[in-house]
């Protein structure tokens, strides 16, 4: 029987691979044993030993309740989390750090809805085009939306964050989908605005050269009042903390939401859209 070699210092995913296999043979097992008590087959547990498939968080769970090393400070969850920031724009996972913690969140997105807005649907037909681009595997498809889930559910900790969105039009006029994706998205975005902590505005198109931003950005306003702000290009995110380009951050999106429709005149556009695309 061949035996691949493991490199656990080429990735981050080899060396989960690796200590994967090191782990099970410790205790013996063959990958038809640990494939049994985990409930995937045995191809899977080899594709994932020599790297030849990304591990998911259900199977790195999966493997912590297996192996006994759930529950401790070094957990195969936690070594997969490390491999998924790896597939996500560098900057960013620190950034979900701060949001979830923020008392205020000020979001303003250009082109698609974002995803603390999301739909499991919408993200889902959006993820499937990056991935037909060979951009992610599907693994890590599957993960982004969980990420985004999971972003979502944050909001809804207790006490809440004030969050207020402000979308450009072009976010609402791009369809993604099938139009009952469509419709279902503008469904949740109604629903968003309906809640007691937050505020949703639309950035019509009318406003023409008045739009004080051209590019996505949210501000964080943390518990202890503190400021950062954080912008994508598209190689990396970064996350700024200095109030010397925050602040021109914060006055540039205070005016951009005294410009943009209201948050009664937000839902009235998306309803009159969502009778149109059904």
């Amino acid at each position: 029987m061949n035996r691949k070699e493991l490199n656990p210092d080429s990735s981050p995913q080899a060396a989960f691979g690796a200590r994967l296999r090191s782990s099970r043979e410790a205790r013996g097992w063959k990958q038809e044993d640990l494939a049994a008590q985990m409930g995937y087959s045995s191809t899977h547990i080899s594709a994932v030993e020599t790297g030849r498939k990304v591990p998911t968080l259900r199977f790195s769970r999966s493997l912590d309740q297996a192996l006994g090393t759930r529950g401790t400070v070094d957990t195969f969850e936690r070594q997969w989390r490390e491999i998924r920031q790896g597939s996500l724009l560098e900057g960013f996972p620190e950034y979900v750090t701060f949001e979830g913690r923020a008392a205020e969140i000020r979001l303003y997105e250009v082109g698609v809805i974002p995803g603390v807005l999301q739909t499991r649907e919408y993200a889902a037909a959006l993820t499937a085009r990056t991935i037909e681009r060979g951009a992610i595997t599907a693994e890590q498809g599957e993960e982004r939306i969980a990420l985004a889930a999971e972003r979502q559910a944050s909001l809804t900790r207790t006490p809440p964050p004030l969050v207020s969105v402000v979308l450009d039009e072009s976010c609402l006029m791009r369809p993604v989908g099938s139009p009952e994706i469509m419709d279902r998205q503008f469904a949740q975005l109604v629903e968003f605005a309906a809640l007691p902590n937050t505020v949703l505005q639309v950035a019509p198109f009318s406003m023409g050269d008045r739009r004080p931003l051209s590019l996505p950005v949210t501000v964080l306003t943390m518990p202890d009042r503190s400021l950062m702000a954080y912008a994508e290009s598209a190689q990396r995110g970064h996350l700024e903390r200095d109030n010397t380009f925050v602040m021109p951050m914060m006055t540039a999106y205070h005016q951009l939401q005294a410009e943009a429709c209201s948050q009664a005149e937000t839902v009235a556009m998306i309803n009159k859209i969502r009778k149109g695309i059904l």
